[in-house]
């Protein structure tokens, strides 16, 4: 890359940047909320977590249509899109504070979750193409995968820090500086992008358009939905994304209601569970070449049921004393499940899209719709949690069982038995 493209390309390559980290500090910032919005308006732990829910359904809305978005209007204009949306749903957010409105709030976060799922959409493919493609673009995309894990890391701990004393005292307001930081970042990404020239190598041409408009465009009798591995695999994504979340969001709400625990040190613990999604990811990235995405994803799984099997069964009397704090050691297992779901995303996908050829960018929609199990999976895990029979720890079995299908789809269920299919 010459050095006149490489200094063209820059500030457009630091906005995708900037996004990567808003994708997770914005969907982070929403489970973390669960904390605040069970103190101020009185929420079960369910309703606690209909803020992330919101978020999350709004990628079943938003994924198929987002990449129709991408595909007639260009990268540009739905990145632009996407910040304004983000930037209106943060808005709407810090407006339920001094509205002291829990359906402001939720709405909020639907909104949020428009942006989010186009983001999502925009910023890999986009970096790729910024990078050329081929190693430099796949070198891109990992950096702003670090981005998206420090963003990650610091939304429960900044919340956390917010929130400071009592839970019970917590308000929406006292999450205003965050939204604020939110709200900027967006403004500053509109910004540059608006001001960058971005190539569109993917957009639809002339051509193309009028043949679609013509309705001259033939349609395949075939799709993703024809490879059972695939279809398999997109229910694995489900559950993923629902374990990912439901892990640090149902125990945030859980320890943060701890006396001796609190929430800024709960906070800090589940920013310390992104952190290591972060170091997990750097180390997927290390021994990625050198071993399969079935063998990656078999091991993690069985060692996140181990360590949450440690958190439920570890007697909550039994701390150590940090800095002066004192620390369940059940909650260190929570933060180390972090090592484990880190490269469950890429292995689930690259096992799903195996030999899938031209159907995989329609595949890749498809997975973003599912991504809504993120919300759904630690809604219904906290409507166990709310249930005294249960509780909080024993809802952990609905994480496990997600687990264990995810053991399944890498032994069983990966393998293609749809090779009769043509996919170029």
């Amino acid at each position: 890359m010459s050095t006149t493209k490489k200094s063209s390309t820059t500030p457009a390559i630091v906005a995708m940047f900037l996004l990567f980290f808003m994708i997770a500090f914005v969907t982070n910032f929403a489970g973390s909320m669960g904390v605040i919005v069970s103190a101020q308006f009185g929420a079960s732990k369910a309703l606690s977590q209909l803020g992330t829910l919101a978020n999350f359904i709004a990628y079943a809305c938003m994924g198929i249509p987002a990449g129709i978005i991408l595909k007639r209007k260009g990268y540009k204009f739905t990145a632009l899109a996407a910040v304004t949306v983000g930037f209106v749903g943060v808005g709407i957010q810090w407006l339920a504070g001094p509205m002291a409105s829990f359906a402001v709030y939720v709405a909020g976060a639907f909104v949020a979750g428009f942006s989010m799922c186009m983001l999502n959409i925009v910023v890999n493919p986009m970096l790729n193409t910024l990078g050329g493609g081929g190693n430099k673009g796949n070198q891109l995309i990992q950096l702003g995968g670090s981005c998206n894990s420090v963003g990650g890391t610091i939304a429960p701990i900044l919340l956390g820090y917010l929130i400071g004393g009592e839970v019970k005292n917590a308000s929406v307001a006292d999450a205003t500086p965050a939204m604020i930081i939110a709200m900027a970042i967006f403004a500053l990404a509109a910004l540059i992008i608006a001001l960058t020239n971005i190539p569109e190598p993917h957009m639809e041409t002339a051509e193309e358009k009028a043949a679609r408009k013509a309705g001259k465009v033939e349609k395949d009798p075939h799709g993703p939905l024809s490879f059972r591995h695939f279809v398999l695999g997109a229910i694995a994504i489900f559950f993923y994304v629902g374990i990912e979340v439901g892990i640090p969001n149902t125990a945030n709400v859980y320890f943060s209601g701890i006396p001796s625990v609190g929430a800024a040190l709960t906070g800090t613990m589940i920013g310390a569970y992104w952190f290591c999604m972060m170091l997990g990811r750097l180390g997927g990235g290390v021994i990625g070449s050198k071993v399969s995405s079935k063998s990656m994803l078999t091991a993690t799984a069985v060692v996140a049921i181990l360590f949450l099997l440690g958190f439920m069964f570890t007697p909550e009397t039994l701390t150590i004393n940090i800095f002066g704090k004192i620390l369940p050691i059940s909650l260190i297992f929570i933060t180390l499940c972090g090592l484990c779901t880190s490269v469950m995303w890429g292995s689930i996908f690259n096992l799903a899209t195996e030999g899938l050829g031209k159907y995989t960018a329609v595949a890749s929609g498809i997975f973003m719709t599912l991504v809504c199990g993120g919300g759904i999976i630690p809604f219904l895990q906290n409507l166990l949690a709310d249930n005294e029979k249960i509780g909080s720890v024993n809802s952990y079995w609905l994480i496990i069982a997600c687990l264990l299908y995810l053991v399944f789809y890498a032994v069983a269920g990966s393998k293609n038995v749809n090779k009769d299919i043509k996919v170029d």
